[in-house]
């Protein structure tokens, strides 16, 4: 199971990486959106966390570019929204951006687990 994982910030990326693979995904890195519509161009990915305020490409334009992607799950590939800002506006706007779910900062790595089987059902 391929889970990328786009975050800005290294010691997040690096953590999750850490976690997810000892868990048995496969881990691809991203630290911008930029980065993430690539290898979600070249990479057969199952799920994205997706960290919201980052340079280049944030998150929310991000998902926007990974749903009208020329693939054939571009619409359905579950988008997980990480970010500091837990507010009920900030749920509703990565769900019009097309995001699935939302997991507050610091991500707490038991609800990362049970957020990303629920996504997956």
């Amino acid at each position: 199971y391929k889970v990328l994982v786009c975050d800005d910030e290294k010691d997040i990326v690096s953590a999750l990486k850490i976690y997810l693979m000892a868990d048995g995904y496969q881990v691809f890195e991203a630290y911008n959106g930029r980065e993430a519509v690539d290898i979600l161009k070249k990479e057969d990915i199952h799920l994205v966390l997706m960290d919201i305020m980052m340079p280049i490409i944030n998150g929310y334009e991000a998902t926007k570019m990974i749903r009208s992607l020329d693939r054939e799950d571009a619409k359905t590939i579950p988008i997980i929204a990480m970010t500091a800002n837990a507010f009920t506006e900030d749920r509703l706007k990565a769900k019009e951006a097309g995001m699935d779910e939302h997991i507050a900062k610091p991500v707490d790595p038991e609800l990362l687990v049970k957020v990303i089987y629920e996504s997956v059902d």
